[in-house]
């Protein structure tokens, strides 16, 4: 996401937190994130260090799940593109860019 918007100003990202039942711990984690809206607690948690407890009590994170029942997203990551595409799984930066077009 960085490489995208250092490359493409015209490009943003809005990240909803979707934990999957499979990875242990990851509600409580997002919910961390939440709280304290924090793309650094983000990227601490993709390094695996832990996380503080929710400072916060938010039904965001089961609003983010019901979202991405309803449209049909069972894993991580997935983007939704302006168009109303949805597109599952990892992409580098240059997909991304190719993706959106100019």
């Amino acid at each position: 996401m960085k490489k995208v918007v250092e490359e493409r100003k015209d490009i943003a990202f809005y990240i909803k937190m979707y934990p999957l039942p499979i990875h242990k711990g990851a509600d409580e984690m997002a919910k961390a994130i939440v709280c304290e809206k924090s793309l650094k607690l983000l990227e601490d948690a993709f390094e695996k260090k832990e996380l503080p407890k929710a400072k916060c009590n938010t039904k965001v994170i089961e609003e983010n799940i019901k979202l991405a029942q309803k449209l049909g997203i069972n894993g991580t990551p997935a983007l939704i593109l302006p168009d109303g595409r949805i597109m599952s799984g990892y992409r580098d930066a240059n997909s991304i860019i190719g993706l959106v077009g100019k």
